[in-house]
């Protein structure tokens, strides 16, 4: 019988097919449990990933049945710094050896005449992902506090590596990276600026006139939400097993790391449900005051310095990529239809980061 592929995926679209008789000769040159040949299956991974994201079913070999992960570029011309696969591959590897939770990266291939890009593969981990910060699956409120703790607790750990001694030291700069990122998300806004909306004008002025003067350099993850989480089967113990989506990790600022984690505390992200309203003691899901008191007793921090800084720099980055994509809209090449939607969200987030900063706008 031939392996079963998870619930989430589906036969791979028409350009994200890959030849799987010559991944199947790659991985039995150069996975371990793959020699000796056999075939490969591959389904892809429903959702919107940038980087096309597959399960392989390899039936023979020397260890018989492999459920792995496949991890690609997309395919077309790509900007030379995006869908760094390698970088994820890398960060992956070397978290292998610390208390961060990854999935075993087994091998990387950059020749792309394999599958038509360069990819990754790792072991397939099986377990529960969580796509609504609400967690309206879990019935217990102990159960997703203690799920909650998992969350917390591999944030942590993250940010508690010591990048140099797992060769990471050379991963991004090291400083600035507030500044930096304030300096880069001004421009793209700019560039894509369709009219005047007072409140992000206001926004982004004093977050270039206010970067905290504390400047700390850590591990990152860059994209760090519930649903880049897997955690263990119902039924078990929750334990978180594995985070994934390591494509916008680097070296950083880790308060801008936890900052963009709680920002479902104020909305809700694209996709995604919010915390903002819901009944914390009713629910076991920490209110943000509790998720970053646990975060800081568990990174030896008597407290966070601007907070309200960077969680107004998060929603300022999120507004910039909502004026993006409402442009793209206007000129009629963007990728959803409802972008065009996008336009009104640029002011309300804009006025929620002036209210969390404490800005007065206009008179």
């Amino acid at each position: 019988m031939p392996l079963a592929a998870p619930s989430n995926t589906r036969p791979p679209r028409d350009a994200h097919r890959i030849d799987e008789a010559a991944l199947a000769r790659w991985l039995a040159e150069n996975v371990e449990g793959c020699k000796g040949g056999g075939t490969a299956t591959a389904r892809q991974f429903a959702g919107g990933q940038s980087n096309p994201t597959y399960w392989i079913g390899f039936e023979g070999g020397e260890a018989g049945e492999q459920q792995l992960v496949l991890r690609k570029k997309p395919p077309g011309e790509l900007l030379p710094s995006a869908h760094a696969v390698e970088r994820e591959y890398r960060i992956m590897r070397a978290l292998a050896s610390t208390d961060v939770p990854v999935p075993p990266a087994l091998a990387l291939c950059e020749d792309k005449s394999i599958i038509g890009t360069p990819f990754f593969v790792m072991r397939y981990v099986p377990g529960r992902i969580f796509w609504d910060p609400r967690l309206p699956e879990v019935s217990a409120p102990a159960e997703r506090r203690a799920i909650y703790a998992e969350y917390i607790r591999a944030l942590a750990a993250l940010h508690r590596v010591d990048y140099v001694a797992v060769g990471l030291g050379d991963y991004g700069k090291i400083g600035g990276f507030v500044e930096r990122q304030v300096q880069r998300w001004s421009k793209q806004y700019e560039a894509s600026r369709t009219g005047e909306v007072p409140s992000m004008d206001a926004l982004m002025a004093w977050l270039a006139k206010n970067v905290p003067a504390r400047d700390e350099t850590t591990l990152v993850h860059g994209d760090y939400r519930i649903d880049n989480m897997i955690f263990a089967p119902e039924g078990q113990k929750a334990q978180a097993l594995a985070i994934i989506d390591w494509e916008l990790s680097t070296l950083g600022h880790p308060v801008s790391d936890l900052a963009y984690t709680c920002m479902v505390y104020h909305l809700a992200l694209p996709g995604r449900g919010s915390l903002a309203d819901i009944d914390f003691a009713a629910t076991g899901i920490p209110s943000q005051d509790e998720f970053v008191e646990e975060y800081c007793r568990l990174t030896g921090r008597a407290y966070i310095d601007n907070w309200p800084y960077f969680v107004a720099f998060g929603i300022f980055r999120l507004a910039a990529i909502a004026q993006g994509v409402y442009k793209r809209s206007l000129q009629g090449n963007a990728s959803s239809e409802s972008a065009h939607m996008y336009g009104a969200a640029v002011g309300l987030l804009s006025d929620m980061g002036c209210k969390i900063a404490g800005i007065r706008v206009g008179g």
